[in-house]
């Protein structure tokens, strides 16, 4: 998430192990791999992805994640799919990351009007 922006620059759907850290980092635009600052939670997987001179793996008192955990909170308000016993469970995966990516464009194109 681009933090003067708040828009999502990438999106990967999958565990949270080194394969998908690093499918993540393969998605990220080459402006923000080659300039931005990327700030972890001190997940060990992103060591070996993200160089060293642009990640700085914080811890959660720091309040640089702030952003990002609330984006979590607001998918799984919206896209109810993401909530356990839900009705509208999908069967389907695509149709599961189908309804991810529709709400980060939506979401992306109103933070690109304010």
């Amino acid at each position: 998430m681009n933090a003067k922006t708040r828009q999502v620059i990438a999106l990967h759907i999958g565990d949270r192990n080194r394969m998908s850290a690093e499918r993540l980092w393969a998605k990220i635009p080459g402006a923000y791999c080659q300039h931005a600052t990327f700030y972890t939670n001190q997940y060990v997987v992103y060591e070996g992805v993200i160089p060293a001179a642009q990640s700085r793996a914080i811890s959660k008192w720091a309040h640089k994640t702030n952003r990002i955990e609330r984006f979590n909170d607001t998918l799984r308000q919206r896209v109810s799919r993401l909530v356990r016993a839900a009705l509208s469970f999908s069967k389907k995966l695509a149709n599961h990351i189908g309804a991810i990516k529709l709400l980060i464009y939506h979401y992306n194109l109103t933070r690109a009007a304010a």
